[in-house]
């Protein structure tokens, strides 16, 4: 029996075809988001441009799209701006919540009428919907996700996976996600620490001297640099980010530096203000780090790890990078709610039907 799950994001969407276990038989990508929502103002796009993807992954998997037995997915696709928009859940939310709040979506259009699809809820951290506290106090201990809620799941599937933990995912932003000792999504942080390292990197003075040049050496296979690292974090803590991010320019232009090592010191900065995030989670219910779990590139991972490591010493630290292993956390996950909801046939029930 096969499955569609659907990773949609801003500007890029993948399809896989899987079965109950979350094996893949086939997959199919394409450069549509929610973004072309946003910029024309209607679905079509989207809508066509999943139509497409599944069908592709299908054919790969050597079947047609209609013999699917359903279609899931979960992330920017529930926006105001994706297909069908449906409202997050409150924190905390586990594998329960989130299976018993499953929801099929009506015309969705990206297959037949006949084969079911459902989207999956994000999470947002609790909110006091009474509270007379100003904006400007309430903004602080507020968060969402779409998506990660699904890696999450995936993560606590697996057998390595110890409770409590928080779960750290480096892409654009850096999402923090506390999970507490059932299980549940406690709350989450999020930073734009991706997107400033690329603002800063491309569009900023600063670009010239953390890039490598016509005649500059590659960066060797193996650099990592602890003590200049450690001399980016103490930085940050002693004159602050925005005055930190001069500092490459001027390792550039007055003192002897190679480009990469100007790049690792501006990567650590910016790993270094995350840092100041973390700790927000006592707050909101994880009094203990006894476990962090790193999701992403391989280099971000270790120098995460390494900054981890100095501010949570007793700490278990893991790395996911393999692209394979974090495409399947998100199918294993969302396959995992979806059994919860007893939308994905059991083994005993396929073998019955195989008899």
């Amino acid at each position: 029996m096969f499955y569609a799950t659907i990773d949609c994001g801003t500007t890029n969407s993948r399809a896989y075809i899987v079965d109950r276990h979350g094996k893949v038989y086939g997959k199919a990508v394409k450069q549509v988001g929610v973004r072309d929502t946003a910029v024309t103002g209607s679905r079509d796009t989207l809508r066509q441009g999943l139509r497409e993807i599944i069908c592709q992954a299908a054919k790969e998997a050597g079947i047609t799209a209609k013999e699917l037995c359903a279609v899931f997915s979960s992330g920017m696709i529930t926006s105001e701006i994706g297909l069908y928009e449906i409202p997050h859940l409150m924190a905390p939310a586990g594998l329960n919540e989130l299976a018993g709040t499953i929801t099929r979506v009506p015309d969705a259009g990206i297959v037949d009428e006949e084969i079911p699809v459902y989207f999956v809820r994000g999470i947002k951290n609790y909110m006091d919907a009474e509270s007379k506290e100003p904006p400007g106090r309430q903004v602080g201990e507020l968060d969402f996700m779409r998506g990660e809620e699904t890696q999450a799941a995936g993560i606590l599937m697996q057998s390595a996976t110890k409770l409590p933990v928080v779960i750290v995912i480096l892409s654009s932003h850096t999402k923090f996600i506390g999970i507490d000792e059932q299980g549940r999504i406690r709350s989450s942080l999020t930073t734009m620490s991706g997107q400033v390292y690329d603002a800063v990197k491309k569009h900023t003075f600063i670009s010239k001297s953390v890039i490598r040049g016509e005649n500059d050496p590659e960066r060797p296979g193996d650099y990592f640099d602890p003590a200049l690292i450690d001399r980016a974090v103490d930085w940050v803590g002693e004159t602050g980010l925005l005055r930190s991010l001069m500092f490459p320019r001027f390792m550039d232009v007055l003192l002897q530096t190679r480009w990469y090592e100007r790049c690792l010191f501006l990567e650590a900065m910016i790993a270094a203000d995350d840092m100041q995030t973390i700790g927000q989670l006592k707050k909101q219910g994880i009094q203990e780090i006894p476990g962090i779990i790193l999701v992403g590139r391989e280099e971000r991972c270790r120098l995460y790890d390494y900054i981890l490591q100095r501010k949570f010493p007793d700490a278990r630290i893991r790395s996911i990078c393999d692209e394979k292993e974090i495409d399947e956390l998100s199918i294993k996950g969302i396959l995992a709610v979806a059994a919860k909801a007893g939308l994905v046939k059991r083994a005993a029930e396929e073998e019955k039907m195989d008899g």
